[in-house]
């Protein structure tokens, strides 16, 4: 199944872990091939997925000698000539890490020239999201930063959702009409809410009230077995099938997109 979602939320919503739980739940079905990119700049997916980082992972944006290779221009330089179209198609499976059938692409932040700049290791991240989202046939799921930036119109249209992530509270509101704008403007067309860390009825009803113009696909429960496992500096639910049943429900509900 080819499933391509992003999700994105302001900080401290739960945003990461609730990517690492989803990818390892959808993982689960041994039908389904998992490709996770963590594309925040705080980059911890890692940790929600298990995968052990005493070998640190160095990300796309910082393989200087591949970025120098496939573009023809050393990283950190503007201007000047390079590929705009450099080969990528490789990249997931020579640099990911994997665990319980998910792999990991750690894509980096592009340390000169600004947000978007026309530079070497900007069109290595953007010619490889291209390809993932464009040409790969896995499920792709996306834990993007606060914005959007790393997805471009070229890929927008072959999002299948962009699932922001919010805890209840009055400042839901703010932050998710920021970031459905910034969805909209790239052209992304099926926004929806998924309500993290719910304590019970009063607080689904609270996101509901101050997003009524919102899709909302489900609500994950507050579990303290994710605040020991963040004491704990593990991952949360190491047997996938003891995370709470509203996880299996929301994915059940994202798979049937594309049946």
């Amino acid at each position: 199944m080819s499933l391509k979602i992003a999700i994105g939320g302001k900080g401290g919503v739960g945003k990461t872990t609730v990517t690492a739980l989803l990818a390892r739940c959808l993982a689960a079905d041994k039908n389904n091939k998992v490709i996770a990119i963590d594309a925040d700049p705080v980059a911890n997916l890692a940790a929600g997925l298990g995968i052990s980082e005493d070998e640190p992972i160095t990300p796309i944006s910082q393989l200087t000698e591949l970025i120098a290779e496939r573009t023809g221009a050393k990283p950190g330089t503007m201007g000047g000539f390079f590929t705009l179209n450099p080969k990528v198609d490789d990249i997931p499976e020579r640099f990911s890490r994997e665990r319980d059938g998910v792999k990991l692409l750690v894509m980096g932040t592009v340390q000169s020239g600004g947000t978007g700049c026309l530079c070497p290791e900007s069109t290595i991240l953007k010619a490889l999201m291209n390809h993932l989202v464009l040409f790969r046939d896995e499920i792709i799921i996306m834990d993007m930063e606060a914005g959007i930036e790393h997805l471009g119109r070229a890929t927008s249209a072959s999002v299948d959702a962009l699932i922001i992530v919010v805890n209840p509270g009055a400042r839901s509101r703010a932050a998710a009409d920021k970031i459905r704008k910034l969805g909209k403007d790239i052209g992304i067309k099926n926004i929806i809410i998924l309500g993290n860390r719910v304590k019970g009825a009063e607080d689904e009803e609270l996101i509901r009230g101050s997003l009524p113009d919102y899709q909302i696909l489900g609500f994950l429960p507050e579990q303290e077995e994710i605040v020991a496992a963040d004491r704990g500096a593990r991952r949360a639910f190491d047997d996938i099938r003891d995370a709470p049943p509203e996880l299996f429900a929301i994915v059940n509900k994202l798979t049937a997109m594309k049946q």
